[in-house]
């Protein structure tokens, strides 16, 4: 199975327009009679959370639709997973929760959704069994295997995921995501130090032309989908940094293919360069230390370190953070280590 998409990408809007023979009829009904599986309860909270519009608008449930209207749904992706969801009693690190959501920490390794490949075993598995698969919420567009899924992050990058627990919750969470109002802070160990030292990177991100598993950046504004990430670098190690990274949209991929595209490709990432030497010499020494700190950090070195939203029951704005997890910890440590005595040796020879 192939890494998987991050964010927005979760979802899509369907149209329906309103027959120009079509009688008044509540919004809440008409909507309903057109989902399949889906509840009125359902819908009712996904129009009053906003992710269910008349004409771009947001209305009460009660709406009496006209002809000519044009309602869109926020519907989550179809992608194929194999039929059945398995409850597993998986431990979650679980760093909050009320009667609305929880706020999960993802370990690196850890598929978020079942798929073709891995039908057990994954974050959504181990809700399934937490939350009781019966009482799961899902959007208008019925996917049950979502178990409260709004948005989630590539197998081998750790950290939090936003959990809905309840059908308003949902629908609420989802339009947020879908505007992309959701504060989303990461920080990665990149190759090499970024210049300029912080910034922004527009450029499209799209499937990569000949090797199709990868993602790449598109020049061309028509080629691929608008991509937008704002990074800063916290610490400056020279063959490495620490970077924050905020996202502005959610692409496949995104931080990785940006990151890559100015040349400092994530430390250890090995779909996009990451997993060998970009910055210093690749004589014995250096490079029996690079794979030392590879073995310490096997993966990409990226973390979904905060997420701030606003709460869909309070209607307050809630902000989340996680410590850097042990594994990228290690790595940059090694990495001061080696720059400040490199730092030492060169002060004692001038």
């Amino acid at each position: 199975m192939e890494d998987e998409d991050e964010n927005e990408e979760l979802f899509e809007v369907q149209e329906i327009l309103v027959d120009p023979k079509q009688s008044p009829v509540r919004i809440d009904k008409f909507v309903t009679d057109r989902l399949p599986r889906v509840s009125r309860n359902r819908v009712q909270n996904g129009i009053r959370s906003g992710s269910i519009l008349v004409d771009g608008q947001q209305v009460k449930p009660n709406h009496r639709l006209s002809p000519g209207e044009l309602i869109t749904v926020i519907v989550p992706r179809h992608e194929g997973a194999e039929e059945g969801l398995v409850a597993q009693d998986i431990p979650l690190d679980i760093r909050y929760e009320d009667d609305a959501l929880m706020i999960v920490h993802k370990p690196p390794g850890m598929v978020v959704h079942p798929g073709v490949g891995n039908p057990s075993g994954t974050l959504v598995n181990a809700l399934a069994f937490y939350l009781n698969k019966e009482d799961i919420p899902v959007l208008p567009g019925n996917d049950p295997d979502r178990v409260g899924l709004v948005h989630r992050i590539d197998k081998d990058t750790s950290g939090l995921l936003v959990i809905a627990k309840t059908d308003e919750a949902m629908s609420h969470l989802a339009r947020q995501f879908f505007d992309h109002s959701i504060d989303r802070t990461y920080q990665a160990i990149v190759w090499g130090a970024p210049d300029p030292t912080e910034g922004t990177i527009d450029r499209n991100i799209g499937r990569h032309p000949r090797i199709r598993q990868n993602y790449t950046v598109f020049d061309e504004e028509e080629e691929g989908k608008h991509a937008i990430t704002h990074y800063h670098t916290l610490e400056d190690l020279y063959y490495v940094s620490l970077t924050e990274l905020k996202l502005e949209t959610g692409r496949t991929h995104q931080i990785r293919v940006h990151m890559k595209s100015i040349g400092n490709p994530v430390f250890q990432d090995e779909k996009y360069g990451g997993n060998r030497i970009v910055k210093g010499t690749v004589y014995s020494k250096f490079k029996t230390f690079v794979e030392r700190c590879f073995e310490l950090c096997p993966r990409q070195a990226l973390h979904a370190k905060s997420i701030g939203f606003i709460h869909p029951t309070t209607r307050e704005y809630v902000h989340f953070d996680s410590d850097l997890p042990d594994d990228m910890q290690a790595a940059l440590d090694r990495w001061r280590g080696y720059v400040g005595h490199r730092r030492l040796n060169n002060l004692l020879e001038e």
